[in-house]
């Protein structure tokens, strides 16, 4: 996903409206941020987290509280470290967690933020994070194609995301795809070592 998130960031420093704060310093941030953003599932049980088929809606409940638990445990780990002056990798990941599951019209969780309320790092986060579901295989699903991910992205442009972030997605839709395919290239490549030391 940390992939995704900069290719997007970077399309999105092109805009006027975020040229001034995306800059390569804080899209290295974004990048170095991304892979935390379900750090939160540690909190969930194995059962909910790999459960074949569909949650109950008590199991979806707790399933969505993986975005506080993941604040908690990214805030938790800040106040173990010294004061750095400024806006750090840590600060954004704790957005991120927080707040990757808010929608732009209000339907998210956990807070039901809505529109410019969402951390843009967030708004970035949840659209890269979306397409990574759609297209990976789970035990619950089969991947999707990325034309029929990149259909279902669209589609939910101003209700579920930013509409100028999927501006971006859609014309960075085929790099999307290049970083897709090399992450699946890489996982055939390691997956005999993985193999012979289970």
């Amino acid at each position: 996903t940390q992939h995704y998130v900069q290719s997007l960031a970077r399309k999105l420093a092109e805009h006027p409206k975020f040229s001034t704060y995306l800059t390569p310093a804080t899209i290295a941030m974004l990048y170095k941020s991304a892979p935390l953003h379900d750090i939160g599932k540690v909190g969930i049980p194995d059962g909910i987290l790999y459960k074949r088929g569909s949650l109950t809606k008590e199991e979806w409940g707790v399933m969505k509280t993986h975005t506080l638990i993941g604040e908690k445990v990214l805030e938790s780990a800040k106040s173990q470290l010294p004061n750095i002056l400024g806006r750090d990798v840590i600060d954004v990941a704790i957005e991120i967690a927080g707040a990757h599951h808010e929608q732009w019209d209000g339907g998210g969780y956990p807070r039901g933020l809505k529109g410019e309320q969402i951390p843009l790092s967030a708004r970035i986060m949840a659209l890269a994070d979306m397409y990574d579901a759609l297209i990976s295989e789970r035990v619950y699903k089969s991947g999707w194609d990325h034309e029929d991910a990149v259909a279902e992205i669209l589609s939910r442009r101003g209700t579920h995301f930013d509409p100028v972030i999927v501006e971006a997605f859609a014309a960075e839709r085929d790099r999307f795809q290049i970083i897709a395919q090399r992450h699946r290239d890489l996982m055939e490549e390691e997956k005999p070592f993985v193999d012979s030391i289970e």
